[in-house]
């Protein structure tokens, strides 16, 4: 009974480093060597802040186009290609298979968790019932149809951040709270709707962005992770909001136009001033 029990287990290792040994030339097919440095990273652990050592800071919210040059590495490929993914379709795999929690849109603190369900059908993967044409019989009916995730239709990120002195260490530094996909759909009369679909609380997305790489134009053996693009600040973006006493306002809710955008430059600018009003010469 323990020699038949010891030959089973000795068949299962030698089919587990068969299929091992596979994989590894299977990858191999396709490069040279076998990439194991992204997928073990690890997300570089921020420096400990004090309360007392934080002299000033404040909540910024930004928007994220994705349709802009130095942020293309953030919105292809649409479709996975190999071991690269975008930004969205990462946050999708990470809340499908990887345990990633979602908060709800009603407001961006991360107070309710919603399921994959509600993503999908946030994402616009609900069913529709739609009058069609039966090809056998010629006569109109009504069938449902199923639409698929439009994940390519992510065309801004929403982007909570929180800037902050730290006396400390005499620098002002910023730390990202969280991120909010935004879906853009074109209706039927030409006009251009966005969404909110759900938060992500960005601390618990590092170690999944640590893991997967971004492109980097002209370089494939030296590809940064989303995490270091994060880090790093490899984006561009505008502020639409910061934290006030009127609710939390938006620009939009009082400048418009070029106004708005000379609101947004205002807010960076006081950010950038800051930091210089607080060094001592």
């Amino acid at each position: 009974m323990k020699k038949a029990f010891v030959i089973i287990i000795l068949i299962m290792l030698t089919n587990i480093l068969l299929s091992l040994k596979t994989e590894a030339q299977t990858n191999e097919l396709d490069n040279i060597y076998t990439k194991e440095h992204v997928v073990n990273n690890k997300p570089i652990p921020y420096v400990f802040v004090r309360e007392a050592d934080v002299y000033w800071s404040t909540r910024i919210w930004r928007i994220i186009d994705l349709r802009e040059r130095m942020n293309l590495p953030l919105y292809y490929p649409t479709t996975t290609m190999d071991d690269r993914y975008s930004l969205i379709n990462l946050l999708l795999h990470g809340i499908r298979y990887e345990g990633l929690p979602a908060y709800s849109t009603k407001d961006d603190e991360f107070k309710v968790q919603i399921g994959v369900d509600d993503i999908l059908v946030a994402m616009g993967a609900s069913a529709d019932t739609s009058e069609v044409m039966n090809v056998e019989t010629g006569m109109m009916e009504m069938r449902v149809i199923q639409q698929d995730v439009r994940s390519d239709d992510v065309k801004q990120i929403m982007v909570k951040e929180l800037w902050f002195f730290d006396r400390n260490y005499s620098r002002l530094d910023v730390r990202i709270i969280g991120l909010c996909p935004i879906l853009e759909t074109v209706g039927d009369d030409g006009n251009v709707t966005k969404k909110q679909t759900f938060w992500i609380n960005y601390n618990e997305a590092r170690p999944l962005f640590a893991r997967h790489e971004t492109f980097i134009q002209g370089n494939d053996a030296q590809r940064r992770s989303f995490d270091d693009l994060f880090l790093k600040r490899y984006f561009g973006s505008y502020v639409v909001k910061q934290s006030n006493v009127y609710n939390n306002r938006q620009i939009s809710d009082y400048a418009v136009g070029v106004e708005a955008m000379l609101e947004s430059e205002r807010i960076k600018y006081e950010i950038f001033r800051m930091e210089h009003d607080m060094w001592e010469f």
